[in-house]
C-alpha cells in the first residue's frame, strides 16, 4: 500500500472522535437531515465514530469481508431502529464521506504531485467504500421496511 493511504487511514482512525463530532454538527444543521436534530448526540457520535474504524478496515481489504457486511446491517438496522428516515440515512453517509476528505485534506498530507495523484487513488477508493456502504444499507434498511409491513397486515 502507498505510504500516503497509510497515513490517510492512519488520520481517519486516530481522529475518528474528532471528525465525528464534526459530521454531527454537519448532520444535525443541514436541512437534508433534520431528524436527527432530535436524536441523542453522543448516540450518532458513537455510530459514526464505529463507522470510521471499519472504514480503516474496509479499506485494507480487497473485497468486502462478511464481519464489513455485517457491519452495514447493524448500521441498518440501528437506523432503523431510531427511526431515521432511510433518505436521511443515506445523506449521513455521504456527509460522512465529505467529513472524512476534508479532515485529511486541511491536514495537508497529500502536498507533492506525487501525493496528488495518490490522493486521488485514495479518495477513489473512499467512494467506492461509502457507495458499498449506501448499497449494502438501503437494501438491509427496504428489508426491514419490508417485514414491518408484512407484520402491520
Amino acid at each position: 500500500m502507498k505510504t500516503y493511504a497509510i497515513k490517510y487511514l492512519e488520520l481517519v482512525d486516530q481522529h475518528a472522535e474528532k471528525m465525528a463530532e464534526r459530521w454531527a454538527k454537519d448532520v444535525r444543521s443541514n436541512n437534508k437531515t433534520k431528524y436527527y436534530q432530535q436524536l441523542d448526540e453522543q448516540k450518532i457520535i458513537f455510530q459514526c465514530v464505529r463507522f470510521y474504524q471499519y472504514f480503516s478496515k474496509m479499506f485494507l481489504d480487497d473485497k468486502l469481508s462478511e464481519d464489513i457486511l455485517h457491519f452495514f446491517k447493524t448500521y441498518a438496522r440501528e437506523s432503523y431502529a431510531l427511526k431515521i428516515p432511510l433518505d436521511e440515512a443515506v445523506y449521513a453517509l455521504i456527509l460522512m464521506r465529505r467529513n472524512i476528505w476534508l479532515y485529511v485534506e486541511f491536514q495537508s498530507i497529500f502536498t507533492t504531485s506525487i501525493d496528488q495523484r495518490q490522493a486521488v487513488d485514495t479518495l477513489s477508493r473512499t467512494i467506492l467504500l461509502f457507495d458499498y456502504a449506501a448499497y449494502d444499507i438501503t437494501k438491509e434498511y427496504q428489508e426491514l421496511m419490508k417485514k414491518e409491513a408484512g407484520k402491520k397486515k
